[in-house]
Order: structure tokens, then C-alpha cells, then sequence
């Protein structure tokens, strides 16, 4: 079935009879639609609809396949490359499944896991030649995901608080330094800070910021929903009184 996809791709990138959009397309121009995907992906999980999902994993394989179409026309790789590539990562970074260090025994493989795969991926970096340990965190990452990698990251070498409290004031820090800021640009430096280490305190809760964030997104757009649904039209009139009195009835109706 994913040869069906492969040729029609080949069809759309075709030179003489392509789509004139498929064709203007470049690795640049692609990858903001394929991070699009991934997070209508995200979407289509978090609202627990499988036909969504099955049409957004669709979307997000259509991305791989258009990646690896205009990779396979430069001459640098195609999509069976890919595939073959991620086959044989999967089979590196799983020696307890695929190699010697499967005993037989699930609750050892379960223990050992971790640690082998932190092993592996540090093993690999360094044979790309990524000298520091925060190497190799992609930048396109959301920006409060790309935060928690970082700091894990700084934290495997040491670089960490102990505990909570650590990173809790520095919070309490990081505001003070907001309030004190001088010009426009030294306080979205400073607010920068406060965000950061308000990831570093939800991490040390076990919380991920990324998830929380999304789920109070979630939590916002259906309160405010349910208060414009309330209040008619009348809504956009009412003085702010009026509207954390809404508020507090959508919060108290769910």
C-alpha cells in the first residue's frame, strides 16, 4: 500500500506532468507542515478519535514520503533507505530484545532497558561527533519540549538541582528578575529565564510541561466556550466582573 503513495508522489514531483505546487516544494518549505502533522497527530490522540488519527497519521506519512521523494531526486537517499535505517536503529537500541543481552526473563528486560538505550543514543552522538552532551537536541522541537530535553540532558553530567526546592526558587528568582527589567528586550530575556525554570521545577515534579500546557489550553478553550455560550451575544459587551462570574459558573458546571 505504501508503494501506492510512493507512486503517486513520484507522479506529483514529476517534471513535464507534475503538480506545479508539488514541484516549487523544497526540504525548507516541506518541514513546517510536517511539524504541523505531528502535533495534528498529537491532537487527534488527545481527543481519543481514531478516525481523526487515522487520516492524520496518513498526513504525517504523506510527510515522510515527500521528504524522502525530493531526497531520492538529489540523490542522497530514498524511502526504502529510510526505512532500512530506522529498522536497523530499532534493532541496535533493543540488544535486550534483539541481541545478546535478551535473557528470556521480561522483568530483566523491563530493568535493563533504560540504561542500555541512554548507552546506545550517548554512543551514537558520539559517533556523529557531537562533542557535549546537549548535542544533537533538534531545534524545531516545541520550545517547552526542547526546554526539559536540554536540562535532561545537562542533568545526566550533573549539571542539576538535587531536588525541587532548587529549581522552586529559582522561579522565585527568575520573577524578581522580570520585575526589575529595564527595557523591552532585557524583560522577554528575563521572562525567557522564569519559563525555562518553570519547565526545570515541572520536571522535577515529573510533570511534562508540553502535556500540562496543552491540557490547560484544552481546559481555557472549553471554559471560554461555555461562557460565550451562556452569555449569547451579549458576551463581547459584558465588563470583566460580569466575565469571571461566567467563568466561574463554566468552571464549576464541568
Amino acid at each position: 500500500m505504501v508503494d501506492r503513495l510512493v507512486t503517486i508522489m513520484a507522479r506529483l514531483r514529476h517534471p513535464d506532468a507534475g503538480c506545479a505546487w508539488d514541484l516549487a516544494q523544497d526540504f525548507a518549505s516541506i518541514a513546517p507542515y510536517t511539524i504541523e502533522e505531528a502535533h495534528e497527530v498529537a491532537d487527534a490522540i488527545e481527543r481519543g478519535d481514531m478516525a481523526d488519527l487515522k487520516d492524520e497519521l496518513g498526513d504525517l506519512l504523506l510527510q515522510v514520503v515527500f521528504h524522502s521523494r525530493m531526497a531520492e531526486e538529489a540523490g542522497h537517499f530514498a524511502l526504502p533507505d529510510v526505512v532500512a535505517a530506522i529498522s536497523d536503529k530499532m534493532e541496535r537500541r533493543h540488544p535486550h530484545i534483539f541481541g545478546p543481552h535478551n535473557s528470556g526473563d521480561p522483568e530483566q528486560r523491563a530493568g535493563t532497558a533504560p540504561s542500555l538505550w541512554e548507552q546506545i543514543k550517548a554512543d551514537e552522538r558520539g559517533a556523529k561527533g557531537h562533542a557535549s552532551a546537549i548535542d544533537g537536541v533538534a531545534r524545531g522541537l516545541p520550545a517547552l519540549m526542547r526546554a526539559e530535553k536540554l536540562q535532561k540532558r545537562a542533568g545526566r553530567v550533573g549539571f542539576d538541582w538535587p531536588d525541587a526546592s532548587g529549581a522552586r526558587a529559582k522561579i522565585d528568582e527568575e520573577i524578581a528578575e522580570v520585575e526589575t527589567a529595564t527595557n523591552d528586550q532585557h524583560r522577554a530575556e528575563e521572562i525567557g529565564d522564569l519559563l525555562f525554570a518553570v519547565v526545570n521545577w515541572a520536571r522535577k515534579q515529573g510533570v511534562d510541561p508540553e502535556v500540562a500546557l496543552r491540557s490547560v489550553n484544552a481546559k481555557f478553550e472549553r471554559r471560554f466556550r461555555a461562557m460565550e455560550d451562556i452569555a449569547g451575544e451579549a458576551f463581547a459587551a459584558l465588563d470583566l466582573e460580569a466575565k469571571e462570574a461566567l467563568w466561574q459558573q463554566a468552571k464549576a458546571a464541568e
